[in-house]
């Protein structure tokens, strides 16, 4: 390890460039207003440090464990830790994660996730739905029974005739915009996708996970 000392004014060091984009990435996350790089370094020269408090005390614990997230090859799930800690009383306390929960679907269990996983699709073009179905049914064996796109039902099984046939050969970001009324960011490449399946071979219902579903950008 090699000790860095924060300088917010040499743009050489990339400092202000990392806590504009963690900090920005953050807002996005809880709907905050993001600010530009001049408007962080502002920020940042006004902050007055904590030394010997519980906030100090937590940053620590948190680099210690990006240290461990560096290592991940080599490091097991008991290698982590949750720590619990107030100085007022004072009480620290730490804690093994475990691991998350896995589900399986499928007759003979092929497709195993946890929550932290997800079905990535980026065809090198914007699909349409019809090719999203059969998408799903080639590669993981799974008949896709409807998706959903925020409070927007996109397709489902029980949607009407005329309604299926007319959205068929829509690519999938022009159906999301037409049903939700909704317009992408300039930006975005992405939008996300919740779906019910049932497995081909037996029929059943699955629990599956969410899809993150790429449109632009290529």
């Amino acid at each position: 390890m090699t000790p860095a000392n924060f300088e917010k004014d040499d743009d050489t060091n990339f400092h202000i460039d990392f806590i504009t984009a963690a900090s920005n990435l953050r807002a996005g996350n809880y709907k905050i207003a993001e600010a530009d790089k001049l408007k962080t370094k502002q920020i940042a020269g006004k902050i007055i440090p904590a030394i010997a408090t519980t906030t100090a005390m937590v940053t620590g614990l948190v680099c210690i464990e990006m240290l461990k997230l560096a290592q991940l090859e080599t490091k097991k799930i008991e290698d982590f830790k949750n720590a619990f800690c107030n100085l007022a009383l004072p009480f620290t306390s730490f804690s093994e994660p475990i691991a998350a929960a896995k589900k399986e679907a499928g007759a003979d269990g092929k497709l195993s996730w946890t929550l932290w996983d997800r079905f990535d699709i980026d065809e090198g073009r914007d699909i349409t739905l019809k090719e999203f179905l059969a998408y799903f049914e080639a590669k993981h064996g799974l008949e896709v029974t409807m998706i959903s796109s925020g409070v927007s039902i996109l397709y489902s099984f029980f949607t009407n005739a005329k309604k299926l046939k007319e959205r068929m050969p829509l690519p999938m970001s022009q159906l999301v915009m037409e049903v939700s009324k909704q317009e992408f960011k300039p930006k975005q490449t992405y939008c996300t996708f919740e779906i019910c399946c049932n497995d081909k071979d037996t029929d059943d219902d699955v629990e599956v996970p969410y899809v993150r579903y790429k449109f632009r950008g290529f």
